[in-house]
């Protein structure tokens, strides 16, 4: 066992783990690095060869850990660390007195689903639960809905995202909407 043949056959997989649980590249790309120098320094320490892995991974866990610590007790949180703001109220209103008319749109039974879960807030269990549908079923149902829901937001909408994900512009593509009045 030798470090080179075990960080190139680890690498990747270590680099993606760090990547889920870090959101900065360049923070990932230094974790990897502190990384490298543990498994140097303590290679020896394994006695089993097919502990490698476990053993990697609880090195990457750890780093983390000490990351996340030393990170919070270095500095306050300030906004651009938080990856949750409030969103813009006159957006969300904007956005809110379509969404209605396009989910009336849909066929009755999406209609249904979506408004119980997206409007009222069921939780997909309990509305499964509650109609007596399979839990798998009714999460593919609303996936379906979702999409189907988006697609008519589409045709008369520009909705911009940012890379989480979440609603920062809305704009009419010009053409008449007949869903939002």
């Amino acid at each position: 066992m030798n470090v080179e043949t075990i960080w190139q056959e680890y690498q990747a997989s270590l680099k993606a783990f760090l990547h889920r649980n870090v959101s900065n590249s360049a923070d990932v790309d230094d974790l990897l690095q502190e990384i490298l120098i543990k498994v140097y320094q303590k290679l020896d320490s394994v006695k089993e060869s097919k502990k490698i892995k476990s053993w990697l991974f609880q090195i990457a866990n750890n780093t983390i850990i000490d990351f996340y610590r030393k990170r919070g007790s270095q500095r306050e949180l300030s906004e651009d660390d938080l990856w949750y703001k409030d969103d813009d109220p006159d957006l969300l209103q904007q956005l809110s007195s379509c969404v209605e008319p396009f989910i009336d749109a849909m066929p009755k039974e999406e209609a249904e689903i979506l408004t119980a879960i997206e409007i009222n807030g069921l939780s997909q269990k309990e509305y499964a639960k509650q109609s007596g549908i399979n839990y798998s079923t009714l999460k593919s149902r609303v996936q379906k809905g979702r999409r189907s829901l988006f697609s008519l937001f589409d045709e008369c909408c520009a909705l911009s995202l940012d890379e989480k994900g979440n609603l920062i512009k809305i704009e009419s593509k010009g053409n008449e909407c007949h869903y939002c009045r």
